[in-house]
């Protein structure tokens, strides 16, 4: 993994400043640069996790490291919800934090969840749960990288929005070969669209192409009138199919 110096609290304006100087580069200085130098890192951070997750696979025979958020996971759940200095601490627990130590990556520069006052929201990024994440109905979920048949379609991180006030869990979803239905939100801090890290170690940012997806995500981001589950209707199936077929597992029950 190379020398790696240990972050400092104070070193996540770090990537603040980095977005501003990309946003310079690419010409207008506008929103639109912004916007895209913020989707540049934010890729950028996925592709850092997921060198730490292959890394983790690497030096333990394969095994994925399990994606829930609790002790011996990849992040702890925070003791204290709603509190930014535990959410950093759960970070700092997790089995992957000795590979990314760099805080900066488990945020999104374009996530405004610490903007809000009441629930300051820092780890944007969450494990897919048929990534050795949560067990769910409708699948079996890879426990090691061998399970997984198409790495390089089938996404591990996901920019979530949990309306709960921090990123608990795994992302799921029903990933049903016939009739796949969401479960968990996405962010879409990147004007409805969404950072992908796949399992061979590239990022994309997905975006939305189905209303009622986007708008039921975007209430899930300002926490109004947000319930989990949703079918999306039968002529809004396009986003729904994407991430069912990339979702990670190792086989459909």
């Amino acid at each position: 993994m190379g020398t790696k110096q240990k972050a400092s609290r104070i070193d996540l304006i770090v990537i603040a400043v980095c977005v501003v100087l990309a946003a310079m580069t690419v010409g207008a200085g506008g929103e639109s640069a912004r916007q895209l130098a913020r989707e540049l890192a934010c890729m950028g951070n996925n592709e850092v996790l997921l060198d730490a997750w292959l890394a983790y696979a690497n030096d333990n025979d394969g095994a994925l490291v399990p994606g829930h958020t609790n002790p011996d996971y990849w992040v702890d759940r925070p003791a204290v919800q709603y509190s930014l200095e535990e959410e950093l601490d759960a970070i700092e627990r997790g089995l992957l934090y000795p590979y990314v130590d760099d805080l900066n990556a488990y945020h999104c520069p374009a996530d405004r969840g610490l903007n809000d006052p009441n629930y300051p929201l820092f780890r944007t990024y969450t494990i897919a749960g048929g990534a050795n994440g949560e067990d769910w109905g409708s699948y079996i979920k890879a426990k090691v990288y061998a399970d997984l048949e198409s790495p390089a379609t089938q996404y591990v991180f996901v920019e979530a929005a949990n309306p709960r006030g921090t990123n608990i869990g795994s992302w799921q979803m029903h990933p049903r070969a016939t009739n796949p239905s969401w479960v968990d939100p996405l962010a879409m801090w990147h004007t409805e669209s969404t950072a992908l890290g796949f399992a061979d170690g590239h990022a994309e940012v997905r975006r939305w192409k189905d209303p009622s997806l986007i708008d039921w995500c975007h209430r899930a981001m300002i926490r109004k009138g947000f319930l989990f589950g949703m079918t999306p209707p039968a002529d809004e199936q396009e986003d729904v199919e994407y991430m069912a077929q990339g979702f990670p597992y190792k086989s459909l029950k």
